[in-house]
């Protein structure tokens, strides 16, 4: 099995976000998987549930990783990001 691991970073870890994510993808690939798990912070709009967000994030990281269009979600974590 093939294990991958990345993180997002850029603009939006710059800037501290109202939430934090933990989203991992697995897909397979070859005669095992590909597995990714991605972080960041996030700012929904005011009217966005949980579910909004997934969609958006789950959207933005298959962009960005096509290779990752219709992975499997393992995880996905969106809490506030204040400790």
């Amino acid at each position: 099995m093939t294990t991958q691991t990345q993180q997002t970073t850029g603009p939006a870890a710059q800037q501290q976000g109202s939430h934090h994510f933990i989203l991992t993808l697995q897909k397979p690939h070859g005669g095992g998987s590909v597995t990714a798990t991605f972080t960041n912070t996030f700012t929904p709009r005011p009217d966005d549930t949980r579910a909004d967000v997934y969609e958006v994030l789950c959207e933005q990281v298959t962009r960005a990783n096509p290779e990752l269009a219709r992975a499997n979600v393992l995880f996905f974590s969106l809490e506030r990001n204040q400790l």
